[in-house]
């Protein structure tokens, strides 16, 4: 059974019906080949014998071969193979050939692929009704004389007859052989033919890099919002708890900001898991919307913590890509005080805009557990570096007299194609 399903089985179809595809395919270009043959050769009769076919056919295949240098021809080859020749997706390029390289290789595939397919599919056209015939010649009066009159005379011998029937179904036989065979080279050489190029897996590489640059961004974005978002209601939530009974009014006020930070959030967090769902596309100008500088204000307002904000120099002059790091790197760091901090101790801010870089410090006093604010403890420190680095800035944080202390140096402005490679396309 193996044999029979190796030979008739849907794969072995399958295939057969891609080399007829081929075959469809190589018409146009045969006709224009009969045609040419047919103005060289003083207007003798098109197809009149075997050597002009042969002729039209030697036309024909330069010509697919020229076609097969078309960007286009890569992407529908490949849709072909993977649909009827049973080969590993994972082992065919994806999208047009762009290269020299991948262009002659899928030059050669098409050629190749019309080629076998028209004498498959000619074969498959006029073999199995002669191999009938032939089968069929012990059986009928009529075929038999016409064989006699104008077959060949071995035909006329009993034993001849006899043995017709095994003969046409020899030939089915080695035509489905033939097809199979030839199904299997094609498959074969397709990931040589249509696999990706060196400068395919590059770009491919690059792509993926890309794509997880604004994941890890995308994360960090999510990371500063909620965690920022959970500090401020913690310590809302539990002020309001110490004066539940005697300052009502204050209950009011806390549990407000409570409900519009966590609305704000959950809308931010809609945004960030829409982006995401989306594979982290860009928008136009290859980066990802944000709050800037120009919102610290409500940031301050709704941190939960008395911050003693200065300002020096115009947030105008930054990027707004440096703008909306900022606007992160000080939300981060303002939920660091909040965790980390004497909760009601005051926090210093300072945003200085110099003449060359971006300068944010902020300072609060240590808690009662100075410990858990060490460099290095968390996600938050390490997501602030990443955004200066990414910027081309630096970060410094550590504790010193009781006193905690990050400092972010980024630069006022970010080359676009620097930005972009790194990480936001």
């Amino acid at each position: 059974m193996k044999p029979l399903a190796a030979l008739f089985g849907r794969r072995a179809r399958l295939r057969w019906l891609h080399l007829v595809i081929g075959g469809a395919l190589l018409m146009p270009y045969f006709l224009v080949g009969t045609v040419l043959n047919g103005l060289a050769g003083g207007g003798e009769p098109l197809l009149s014998s075997v050597s002009a076919l042969f002729a039209a056919f030697a036309v024909a295949l330069p010509i697919a071969a020229a076609t097969g240098f078309f960007p286009l021809v890569r992407p529908l080859s490949v849709a072909a193979v993977r649909a009827l020749c049973g080969v590993t997706p994972t082992l065919l390029a994806d999208g047009p050939a762009r290269t020299r390289q991948a262009r002659v290789r899928t030059a050669g595939w098409y050629t190749l692929h019309l080629a076998l397919g028209g004498i498959v599919s000619g074969t498959t056209l006029a073999l199995p009704p002669f191999a009938v015939a032939v089968a069929a010649l012990p059986f009928s009066d009529g075929l038999r004389s016409t064989w006699l009159l104008n077959g060949p005379r071995v035909l006329r011998e009993p034993w001849a007859l006899a043995l017709a029937p095994l003969a046409g179904l020899a030939m089915l036989l080695a035509l489905a052989l033939a097809a199979t065979a030839t199904g299997e080279l094609l498959a074969r050489r397709a990931p040589v033919l249509l696999g990706p190029t060196p400068e395919d897996r590059l770009a491919t590489a690059e792509r993926r890099a890309a794509d997880l640059a604004v994941r890890n961004r995308l994360a960090r974005e999510l990371h500063d919002s909620v965690g920022h978002a959970l500090s401020a209601v913690t310590l809302q939530a539990g002020a309001a708890r110490r004066v539940l009974d005697r300052d009502p009014e204050f209950v009011r006020e806390a549990l407000t900001a409570i409900e519009e930070t966590t609305r704000r959030t959950v809308g931010e967090l809609d945004s960030v898991l829409g982006l995401l769902r989306q594979d982290g596309e860009p928008d136009d100008e290859g980066t990802v919307y944000g709050p800037g500088l120009d919102a610290l204000d409500g940031l301050l307002a709704r941190c939960g913590a008395p911050v003693a904000y200065e300002r020096q120099g115009d947030p105008d002059r930054l990027d707004p890509a440096v703008s909306r790091e900022a606007y992160r790197i000080v939300q981060e760091g303002l939920s660091n005080a909040s965790r980390h901090g004497g909760g009601a101790s005051p926090v210093r801010l300072l945003i200085a805009v110099r003449e060359r870089e971006l300068e944010i410090v902020m300072e609060n006093p240590l808690g009662e557990r100075p410990d858990v604010a060490r460099p290095g403890g968390g996600r938050g420190l390490r997501g602030i570096a990443e955004r200066a680095v990414l910027l081309g800035g630096r970060t410094e944080a550590g504790a010193d007299d009781n006193v905690w202390r990050l400092t972010a140096l980024l630069p006022l402005t970010v080359p676009g194609t620097a930005w972009r490679k790194g990480g936001r396309r």
